[in-house]
């Protein structure tokens, strides 16, 4: 914040288009999760150099990433950034979980009474909010018009120059491989306590032996169990998300298998030489049940799927997933037995 600006609804804060080592350090923390459920801005309005009257009104949400991505992008413009109280949650996540929605819209234009500090009635969001936004619900509720702007905050300066209008280009909602690869630090940090939670699991149960239990066999059996877990991590949370575009199939589980296939095949020539054959098929399966489901977590940070389209999936992957787990569970514990 670079100071406040006098309106007729009160001084309004003025915020820099520039990153500092805190923005910076900010985003590194919520892209790797550690920070990821806490950062955001207090909703409110805010201004961008030295906004007046006729200036653009630009809607964002409260989350910081999605603050910080839009008010980087206008440098040397003049904009008033009305930001809604979305929990903390990014523009299209929030649209549709609801918390970015045609009240909220609403409810911050007339709290922060935008109609003493414009004398126009435009509200430009950002497209991804459309789901959860009726243009013609707000204009009924506080006389403002909604105009969706582009899909991406690097557009806005020329859609602004534009006279507020959106071209094919801007419309386009694309995924590519820059997009995809900032999603795996976050999917690997939150895998963290559940994976040594399994992994403390999968030493004991690969002590299990005709003896009751075996100290030696529960460091061997458990160093090859953690090995393909790591493989199949590899499979669903780095190469599903890498690869998307080439995997074959349309839903995401399905797309896991396929990146599984070279995470087992990596598995099988690691360990085969030190496993049974039933221990082998075991792993096997379970770095593909592991990559199939590590891979369907990426259904709600796509445009790929709707939230109908996921719940559709998990009905038919979960159960896969599922049968393959226990196939690999029961293997794995049995191998002991057969020798």
């Amino acid at each position: 914040m670079t100071g406040f600006i006098d309106t007729p609804a009160g001084p309004v804060p003025q915020v820099t288009t520039t990153r500092s080592s805190r923005d910076l350090w900010g985003t590194i923390g919520a892209r790797i999760g550690i920070i990821r459920r806490n950062y955001k801005v207090a909703p409110g309005l805010y201004a961008v150099g030295s906004p007046g009257n006729q200036s653009a009104v630009l809607v964002s949400a409260n989350y910081k990433l999605s603050f910080d991505a839009l008010r980087h992008q206008l440098g040397g413009l003049d904009a008033w950034l009305l930001v809604v109280d979305t929990r903390g949650i990014n523009v299209w996540c929030a649209a549709g979980k609801g918390t970015f929605s045609t009240w909220e819209v609403i409810d911050c234009v007339q709290r922060y009474r935008l109609n003493e500090v414009v004398a126009h009635r435009e509200l430009i969001l950002p497209q991804l909010a459309a789901p959860g936004v009726s243009a013609q619900a707000v204009r009924k509720g506080c006389g403002f018009t909604v105009l969706f702007g582009p899909v991406r905050a690097a557009d806005l300066p020329a859609y602004l120059g534009q006279g507020n209008r959106c071209d094919e280009a801007m419309r386009e909602v694309t995924f590519p491989l820059a997009d995809r690869a900032v999603l795996i630090p976050v999917e690997l940090f939150l895998l963290a306590k559940p994976l040594l939670a399994m992994l403390i699991l999968g030493f004991l149960l690969s002590g299990i032996s005709p003896t009751i239990f075996s100290l030696t066999a529960a460091l061997e059996r458990g160093e090859a169990l953690l090995a393909a877990t790591g493989l199949g991590m590899l499979g669903g949370a780095v190469l599903t998300p890498m690869l998307l575009p080439w995997l074959p199939g349309r839903q995401f589980w399905l797309k896991g298998v396929w990146a599984g296939l070279p995470a087992a095949l990596g598995a099988w020539l690691l360990l085969a030489a030190r496993l049974a054959a039933v221990e082998q098929v075991a792993l096997i399966s379970w770095v593909l049940s592991l990559s199939s489901y590590l891979a369907m977590n990426f259904t709600g940070s796509t445009p790929f799927t709707s939230p109908s389209g996921v719940e559709y999936e998990m009905r038919r992957g979960l159960p896969v997933q599922l049968a393959a787990t226990c196939l690999a569970l029961v293997l794995w514990l049995a191998s002991p037995f057969l020798h």
